[in-house]
């Protein structure tokens, strides 16, 4: 599997960290998709930092509460999620009352991730989606008898300011992200956060 890396440099003069993120994708069943700060990292002004990933997808889930942007989410579980093999779970509470995913197999829509989310859910406990590289970058809220179908689009985003790893974004609000792309031999990519406190890639 194909790997990549982003190195940010911080050649301005403010403080905080980088994150990467990625837009939602399409889906089927909820539509309000919130994204997450996936990769985030401290930098210091006249610093570097390298994140490297592999596109290896996961399901996962967390006891959020009542999921919206400024919240953090950490996630409880984490199963490994393929779209063109294992790519359906389910979302139940087992005999003493305790969220889990179950009975994971590959009978989901070809293509996508399936969560089903089972009749015991509570609702606005628990938030479900999934992740790359072991760590979330899209949620929607749990509800019982809900399905939600994720059909991942790989694309990265970079930005600086002041997140966290699994924060929920609020797109109205993230300014000065620009998109990194990748592509054929092009795995290796550089963002620089100037003195202008713009984000350039190269």
């Amino acid at each position: 599997m194909t790997s990549y890396t982003l190195t940010c440099v911080n050649n301005s003069q403010l403080s905080g960290s980088f994150a990467v993120f990625q837009r939602p994708p399409e889906t089927m069943g909820p539509t309000d998709v919130l994204s997450l700060a996936w990769l985030a990292r401290p930098t210091a002004p006249d610093s570097r930092v390298t994140f490297a990933w592999s596109p290896d997808y996961c399901f996962i889930w967390s006891e959020t509460g009542l999921l919206q942007p400024g919240i953090s989410f950490s996630a409880s579980q984490v199963k490994p999620a393929d779209p063109g093999g294992e790519n359906l779970i389910q979302l139940t509470q087992d005999a003493v009352g305790a969220t889990t995913f179950s009975n994971p197999g590959a009978s989901g829509t070809p293509g996508s991730l399936t969560i089903e989310q089972l009749s015991n859910v509570v609702p606005n406990r628990t938030s479900v989606g999934i992740g790359m590289a072991g760590s979330g970058t899209f949620v929607v809220q749990g509800a019982p008898n809900m399905t939600a179908v994720f059909t991942p689009h790989p694309n990265y985003w970079v930005v600086f300011g002041n997140y966290e790893i699994g924060a929920v974004l609020d797109f109205e609000e993230v300014t000065g992200a620009v998109e990194v792309v990748y592509g054929g031999s092009l795995t290796s990519r550089t963002a620089t956060l100037g003195l202008d406190n713009l984000i350039t890639v190269e």
